[in-house]
């Protein structure tokens, strides 16, 4: 019968436990009963849940070792294998539900905007028009934008990469039957690799889109953090703005006051005709549009000359892989792209979406991972 160790010395006990390891089929080199000798003596030996996670962590390989370990531990030391003690300071999650505005229909107790949304109002939230919203909806929409993950959509690279399927790779065939003294190998397989599309958003900020505009920002701010590198932001008004730079920082609130400051035209009018013609002229044909996935965020509402824009638009077009429209009215019932804008537009583009919630910014997001 096996004597328990001494809890006030770590080192007896050792060898015990490590031949009940071998006893229990994980027998374990002697430099792992060394390291577990020597974490002994950093851990309370008197708390069996150090003592089974010093053990754990020294004596056994890989996953497959642990029954066998639990096993050992429960007879050696007695009693049950110890559960996962909480790091220090470490504190149980729960879910924060409550009900976002009280029974009257005001905003709930506390003053400002308060994030305790039910499950239920979450969902419908989704599907509200973001010009509709309250402060504390708003604020709320801000968080579920900021959670949101997108993918870049990709492309195929020059190169090839290994793959367990595609077509064979001679050389490295070649290159393994060598190393094997000329037998036979299983054949070397690769395919192409892919690489990140460039995204390029325009946000009409003028006057009329001020409702969607900060959302607009917040949402291109999340996929500018997501692919840094191959996303453009750019807004529109009475004329062109590149934010790009603004929107990689990290905070969202940080980068919204950034990208307010290098706005000049802020809720004023449109010129989609004159600032298309200055984002292409600048930026579109030097590179940024070309194979690109490019999305406009604009109701349409053109004061400029709607030929204009009709011309740019298709000269986009041949520059993009894909042009897409989102305008928030368009999720409206009875909606008709009779503005000036838009209807000049429409013809040079790919798809026309609504961006007037959160779900149809989601939708938008699996369309461009698509595109």
């Amino acid at each position: 019968m096996s004597t328990p160790p001494d809890p006030g010395d770590p080192l007896v006990g050792v060898a015990g436990f490590a031949h009940a390891l071998a006893a229990a089929g994980l027998p374990v080199a002697s430099d792992a009963v060394a390291g577990y000798a020597r974490a002994l003596r950093q851990v309370d030996v008197g708390d069996p849940g150090q003592v089974y996670w010093a053990g754990r962590a020294t004596l056994c390989r890989g996953p497959d070792d642990i029954p066998r370990y639990d096993s050992a531990f429960a007879g050696w030391f007695g009693g049950d294998v110890p559960a996962r003690i909480p790091r220090s300071g470490e504190l149980p999650r729960r879910a924060r539900i409550a009900a976002l505005t009280t029974s009257d229909g005001g905003d709930a107790e506390g003053g400002g905007p308060q994030l305790r949304v039910a499950a239920d109002d979450t969902e419908v939230l989704r599907h509200r028009d973001i010009a509709e919203l309250t402060a504390a909806e708003r604020a709320h929409l801000a968080e579920l934008i900021a959670a949101l993950r997108p993918r870049p959509p990709s492309r195929p690279a020059i190169r090839m990469r290994p793959a367990r399927r595609g077509a064979v790779d001679p050389r490295r065939t070649v290159r393994s039957m060598l190393a094997a003294g000329g037998e036979t190998v299983r054949p070397s397989r690769h395919r192409k690799a892919t690489r990140p599309r460039r995204v390029v958003l325009l946000i009409d900020v003028s006057g009329s889109m001020s409702p969607y505009a900060d959302a607009l920002l917040r949402f291109a701010h999340v996929v500018a953090r997501g692919n840094p590198t191959g996303t453009e932001v750019f807004t529109l008004g009475t004329r062109m703005t590149r934010v790009s730079r603004a929107l990689r920082v990290r905070d969202p609130e940080v980068a919204l006051a950034a990208a307010g400051r290098a706005v000049p035209d802020w809720a004023g009018g449109t010129r989609l005709g004159e600032t298309l013609r200055a984002f292409l002229n600048r930026w579109g044909r030097r590179g940024v549009a070309r194979g690109a996935v490019v999305v406009i965020f604009s109701d349409g509402w053109e004061r400029g000359d709607p030929t204009l824009l009709a011309e740019q638009m298709a000269q986009l077009r041949r520059l993009a892989r894909t042009v897409l429209w989102v305008n928030p009215h368009a999720g409206a019932d009875g909606y008709e792209p009779v503005q000036s804008g838009i209807a000049a537009a429409l013809p040079h583009t790919d798809r026309l979406l609504a961006g007037h919630s959160l779900a149809t910014l989601q939708e938008l997001l699996a369309l461009v991972r698509r595109a």
